[in-house]
């Protein structure tokens, strides 16, 4: 549960027309720090901000439970941002392949040669910033969706599902095949970047081979974030942990998931200049004054 919904409804329990204008600015925030990173492009996040609003604000008294709240303003800011982006090019139409998304033996050698990464470091620079922006864009939208509101929003589990329909062990599937499909542009991406530094010259992505990965590791691939999240049931976190103790290369590649997730949560939100974001709530208590006129019975 984000705080600011939270505020957002307590303020909205004092009916009176100051109180509304702090929630609104509450709500203001949200919804245009969400549409950003759903959108991607400023003009559509700050149209999905205005409408979510618009819709809202005559109801937005009758809330009582921010977690209904919390759920309304996500699904109706979701299926705007969905739509806006139908024609997009930018995003595949496709179901992620979880044994895609899987580094194959010869990538798991070379994590295990690679230095640590330092995920603090990588989330203030601005050009790992934009790649991991560009990424986020990549993803097909119902992963997306997902992605942003779990690990960037900070909801839970049962929130998204709320939000998307989608039960439990699906959104759970959905946030673990995200974060690898992240995880995966961002390694070439950094890669390409060193071999540019080095060389002066731009490297594409090395064919896929046919060298498969291990077994063992393959088994465990699909509960990483479940570990990481501590999800895991006792004798299954412990087979985890006894395989991680004799394989450094998934040690390696446990860090690169991390370092990635670590990376989406510490993403700084976006905002509105407050001269824009003051100008747009005057317009829409123009139109919606509160509280509403008195109805005299004529």
């Amino acid at each position: 549960m984000r705080k600011e919904i939270e505020q957002a409804v307590a303020l909205l329990e004092k009916q009176d027309s100051q109180a509304l204008e702090q929630a609104l600015e509450l709500l203001q925030g949200t919804v245009f720090s969400f549409s950003m990173k759903v959108c991607g492009q400023r003009e559509d996040a700050e149209d999905t901000m205005q409408e979510v609003l618009v819709k809202a604000l005559p109801y937005l008294p009758r809330f009582e439970s921010p977690r209904a709240l919390l759920v309304w303003l996500y699904k109706v800011a979701k299926n705007r941002c969905l739509m806006s982006r139908r024609k997009s090019k930018f995003a595949p139409k496709q179901d992620l392949s979880l044994d895609e998304l899987m580094p194959d033996r010869r990538e798991l050698a070379n994590l295990a040669k690679e230095a640590p990464v330092n995920p603090e470091s990588l989330a203030i620079r601005s050009q790992q910033a934009r790649r991991l922006r560009e990424a986020i864009q990549q993803l097909p939208p119902q992963y997306r969706i997902v992605l942003v509101l779990r690990d960037m929003e900070g909801l839970t589990d049962e929130e998204v599902g709320d939000i998307t329909g989608l039960r439990p062990g699906n959104v759970r599937v959905r946030l673990h095949r995200a974060r690898l499909f992240v995880r995966q542009k961002l390694a070439r991406q950094n890669r390409r970047a060193a071999v540019l530094e080095k060389t002066g010259r731009s490297s594409h992505a090395t064919p896929a081979t046919s060298e498969k990965r291990p077994a063992s590791c393959k088994a465990l691939f699909a509960e990483l974030s479940n570990y990481l999240d501590e999800q895991l049931d006792d004798s299954l976190c412990e087979t985890m942990e006894q395989h991680l103790e004799g394989c450094e290369p998934c040690v390696a590649f446990l860090a690169s998931l991390e370092s990635t997730i670590a990376q989406l949560r510490n993403t700084p939100s976006a905002s509105l200049s407050k001269s824009t974001a003051a100008k747009i709530r005057r317009e829409l208590l123009r139109q919606y004054p509160y509280p509403p006129p008195a109805n005299d019975g004529n």
